[in-house]
C-alpha cells in the first residue's frame, strides 16, 4: 500500500462526499480509490467510512483521522511549494465557477491575457448563477458578487460593480419613462432576477443621498440566469436592473436606455472565494493576483 496516496484518497472522499467525485478529482478509477481506502482501514484496524448504496458518512474515528492527517498533508504541500514555486512556472488545471454574465462579459474576454502569461495552466470553467459546493464539487475558486456569509470560506475582494436600471427605447416609448422609483409600481412591467437557490425575486434597489429604497412590485417575467435576464429586457419584455458591465454595450448601441440614474444603488462588491482547508496552489495564487489586477478595470465605470 502507498500509504500517502491512501491518506490522500481518504481525505478526498471526505471532502467530496462520495467515491465517484473523489475518484474523478484524483483522476483515478473508482475501484482503485475504494481499494486504497479499504487498505488504509485494514492497516489502521478501524472503520473510517460508513458506506451505503446512497451515501458515504465519516465515522467518529474517520473524522479524527481526517483532521490530523489533513494538517500533515497541508504541511507536505507547503514544503513542496517552498522548493518548487520559486523555480517553476505555475501549471496544471484550475476549476473556476462564475456567474453567467460575469463569465461572458468580464472573465472570458480577459482570459486571453491570463492564458498568454501562464500557458501551462488549463482552465476548467463552470458557468452558472447557482452556488456550488467548493469542496464536494472540487472547485478551486468561485467568483461571486454580494455579501458572503460562509465562514468556512476565504474571500478576496476583487472589485465593485454598479447596478443600473434600463429598458428598450420601444418599451419606454409605449409605457413612459419613470421619474421616481415608486412609479415602477404604476403599470410598469418588471423583469425580476430570481435567486437560483430559493426562487425568490430580488427587489429592485435604489439609493439617493444616503436614502435606500426597495421596490418589491409584482413582476411580469422572472429569470434565474443573468444572461437570460438581460435578454428578456432586450426582447422588450420590461424594465430590468442589471450590472453596468452587462448592459454597457447595449446602451452604447441604443438597444437599451438607462433610467432612474440618480437612484443608482451602492456599488456591489465582488470576491474570489476558495475553501479554508484546501492548500492554495501556485496556479491559484497567480490567478487571484491576476483577477485583482484585471477585474476592477472591467467592471468599475
Amino acid at each position: 500500500m502507498d500509504r500517502l496516496m491512501a491518506i490522500q484518497a481518504f481525505a478526498r472522499v471526505v471532502e467530496a462526499g462520495n467515491f465517484t467525485r473523489a475518484a474523478d478529482s484524483l483522476d483515478m478509477p473508482n475501484a482503485t480509490l475504494s481499494k486504497l481506502v479499504q487498505e488504509l482501514e485494514a492497516y489502521l484496524g478501524v472503520r473510517l467510512l460508513q458506506r451505503t448504496t446512497r451515501r458515504v458518512t465519516v465515522t467518529p474515528e474517520g473524522r479524527e483521522y481526517y483532521e490530523k492527517t489533513r494538517r500533515v498533508l497541508h504541511d507536505l504541500e507547503d514544503i513542496d511549494a517552498s522548493f518548487n514555486v520559486a523555480r517553476s512556472v505555475p501549471r496544471g488545471a484550475l476549476r473556476i465557477d462564475v456567474g453567467g454574465s460575469t463569465a461572458s462579459e468580464v472573465l472570458i474576454p480577459a482570459l486571453p491575457d491570463f492564458m498568454a502569461r501562464y500557458p501551462d495552466i488549463r482552465i476548467d470553467l463552470g458557468v452558472a448563477d447557482r452556488a456550488v459546493d467548493l469542496i464536494s464539487d472540487n472547485v478551486d475558486c468561485v467568483i461571486r458578487g454580494g455579501p458572503l456569509n460562509d465562514s468556512s470560506l476565504i474571500a478576496r475582494q476583487i472589485g465593485h460593480a454598479t447596478l443600473i436600471t434600463c429598458a428598450t427605447p420601444a418599451y419606454l416609448k409605449y409605457y413612459g419613462v419613470p421619474a421616481y422609483p415608486e412609479e415602477l409600481k404604476n403599470g410598469h412591467r418588471l423583469i425580476s432576477y430570481l435567486s437560483p437557490q430559493s426562487g425568490r425575486a430580488f427587489p429592485f434597489r435604489f439609493e439617493r443621498d444616503g436614502e435606500k429604497t426597495e421596490i418589491k412590485a409584482d413582476y411580469r417575467v422572472g429569470v434565474n440566469e443573468s444572461n437570460a435576464h438581460l435578454a428578456a429586457a432586450l426582447a422588450g419584455l420590461g424594465i430590468v436592473q442589471t450590472f453596468t458591465y452587462a448592459a454597457a454595450a447595449h446602451i452604447r448601441a441604443g438597444r437599451l436606455v438607462e433610467i432612474l440614474a440618480p437612484w443608482r444603488p451602492a456599488r456591489y462588491p465582488f470576491h474570489v472565494v476558495y475553501p479554508q482547508n484546501r492548500y492554495v496552489t501556485h496556479r491559484l495564487r497567480v490567478f487571484i493576483r491576476w483577477l485583482q489586477e484585471t477585474f476592477p478595470a472591467r467592471v468599475e465605470p
